[in-house]
């Protein structure tokens, strides 16, 4: 890797870090970055999950009191946001290169479409949440992490829109699940990662201090900064990525 490719990844990790802080989105920087510096899409994306895992260790920290209001639910959920976490990964692994790179400008338009709704998302969740569904909402969490597995970016939007409409609880206490359910999820999929051989772990080392380090940042901006803005700079990029990947 050049040092023109290290500045990119690791630059690509801070601001991932930033705006998964302020509205979510970073793996739409870092992916594209990592494509860039050479890497095969399947293992851009393991690095990026693993890079990206420890910064979401500050935000379950930061929502451990409401986590613990919902210790029930928190146990019940955290059983399909592993098993999918691994089924998802597990896919990505085993099915052919080819295929992922055939579906990831998809997904990564659908992650695009999910950041730019995100605003209406939220009022919508706000006010409609319609009581507890346990059952339901087990099986939509295992889908949302199959999906959060092989791919991943967007997942919070959806565990978000699945608990405003599916769980009878504030939005603050439904983002502190979000954040949990998430750091599940990324978790056993950076494991199977790492232990596959796909994930370039110097990169990742890199990437990983410096999204501590974006998500630190992040945190402490996330009430100065326009959230749309962010937004519209990760949307900007992964469209970008979805256009070089159509292209290949």
């Amino acid at each position: 890797m050049t040092l023109a490719h290290g500045l990119l990844v690791t630059a690509s990790s801070a601001a991932a870090g930033v705006i998964n802080a302020v509205a979510g989105g970073g793996t739409l920087l870092t992916f594209p970055a990592l494509l860039t510096a050479g890497l095969g899409p399947v293992g851009a994306n393991a690095t990026s999950t693993v890079a990206l895992w420890p910064g979401q260790f500050s935000s379950v920290w930061a929502y451990r009191r409401h986590i613990g209001e919902e210790r029930r639910r928190a146990l019940t959920l955290g059983v399909p946001a592993v098993l999918g976490g691994a089924i998802g990964s597990v896919l990505l692994l085993a099915l052919p290169e080819s295929a992922f790179a055939a579906i990831v400008p998809w997904l990564i338009l659908f992650a695009c479409a999910l950041l730019a709704l995100q605003g209406p998302i939220k009022t919508f969740v706000g006010g409609h949440a319609v009581g507890n569904h346990p059952v339901a909402h087990w099986v939509i969490q295992l889908l949302i992490s199959i999906y959060g597995g092989y791919f991943g970016a967007g997942i919070g939007i959806l565990m978000l829109a699945a608990m405003g409409i599916l769980v009878p609880s504030s939005m603050q206490h439904a983002n502190a699940l979000k954040v949990l359910l998430a750091l599940l999820t990324n978790g056993v999929a950076a494991i199977l990662f790492a232990a596959s051989g796909k994930v370039d772990l110097h990169i990742a080392l890199l990437m990983a201090v410096a999204s501590l380090a974006g998500g630190w940042i992040g945190a402490l901006l996330a009430q100065r900064l326009p959230p749309a803005g962010m937004r519209a700079f990760a949307i900007a990029v992964g469209l970008f990525a979805a256009g070089k990947m159509f292209l290949r």
